[in-house]
């Protein structure tokens, strides 16, 4: 089981100093990977609320997130850099190739794609994508990705996309692709992963059943798609986890307590089927002058999580 932490991309926590000392500190501490995520903007008046309510402050300062994993590569040389997620629909296909092959060769082949179909009708307006259009602009993004990343020469030609032959350079150095896993909850959105990606990137909620049924869904999609004997790289985001100094009682939420309760849930997840886990760090920490530090602090205790 792989460990990652989200880099500090979301708030004015994204800042160059802060972007390297934690990729950095991360690294030397022995995490696999580190993440971003993806927010084109913040409406003043959206047309979607977030999970039922108001959109989180943190949203209102986000640095792009390929162009910050590339800049955490220039200061890191082992840790994998991953998106969760990239909203496929807001972009073209040869514009997103050419920046994720740019990531994958200016990392020595570290990158990894998590990839959604995004959920703001506010910001399918600002890209010019009409909301309708979502899923099978998605669809249709792999392919086409999948061709460009193909021996030269290269086309591709669908409903959405067309790339005329071509020469299309430098290819990602992982291959035939970098790992690509797919975001979605909807049994439509389970069967698109398991049919064109290399795995699932779910968020894990509080409740443990209700995470355990999850991976219940994935592996019947999994199945359903005829991917078997294979196994699906299973790579969860953890929004709402954080180390105690102390064991917690009672209704403790899943995945949060002392690094020993943290542990025994991260195994539970390898057990249900989970490859990597990453912990977004920056959930749960008040917006404070000191909120940095504590961030490291809780990067340095949930290290000891993978200890024996």
């Amino acid at each position: 089981m792989k460990l990652g932490l989200a880099l500090p991309n979301l708030s004015p926590l994204g800042t160059r100093e802060n972007i390297i000392n934690f990729a950095r500190e991360a690294e030397r501490l022995g995490f696999d990977s580190l993440w971003v995520t993806e927010r084109l903007l913040f409406p003043i008046q959206p047309r979607q609320l977030y999970v039922g309510g108001a959109w989180p402050e943190v949203y209102k300062y986000v640095l792009d997130p390929l162009d910050t994993l590339i800049f955490a590569a220039a200061v890191t040389e082992n840790v994998r850099l991953g998106t969760s997620v990239l909203d496929f629909p807001f972009y073209t296909p040869a514009r997103l190739a050419k920046h994720i092959a740019t990531l994958d060769v200016l990392s020595n082949g570290r990158a990894v794609i998590g990839a959604g179909i995004g959920w703001s009708e506010d910001e399918f307006i600002a890209s010019n994508v009409p909301f309708s259009e979502r899923s099978g602009r998605m669809t249709e993004m792999v392919h086409a990705l999948n061709a460009l990343w193909g021996p030269d020469p290269v086309e591709f030609h669908g409903k959405y996309f067309d790339v005329p032959a071509t020469l299309f350079n430098p290819k990602p150095l992982q291959k035939p692709r970098p790992p690509l896993l797919l975001g979605g909850y909807a049994p439509a959105a389970l069967a698109r992963a398991a049919r064109l990606a290399d795995g699932f990137n779910p968020v894990a909620i509080p409740n443990a059943a209700a995470v355990e049924q999850s991976f219940a869904a994935m592996r019947q999609a999994w199945i359903e798609a005829g991917r078997e004997p294979t196994r699906p790289e299973i790579v969860v985001r953890v929004n709402h986890g954080f180390i105690s100094d102390h064991p917690l009682e009672g209704q403790r939420q899943f995945l949060t307590g002392s690094v020993e309760q943290v542990r025994q849930d991260v195994q539970r997840l390898a057990s249900w089927g989970a490859t990597e886990v990453f912990f977004s760090l920056r959930s749960n920490l008040p917006a404070l002058p000191e909120a940095f530090q504590m961030m490291l602090e809780q990067m340095r205790l949930l290290s000891g999580v993978r200890e024996a």
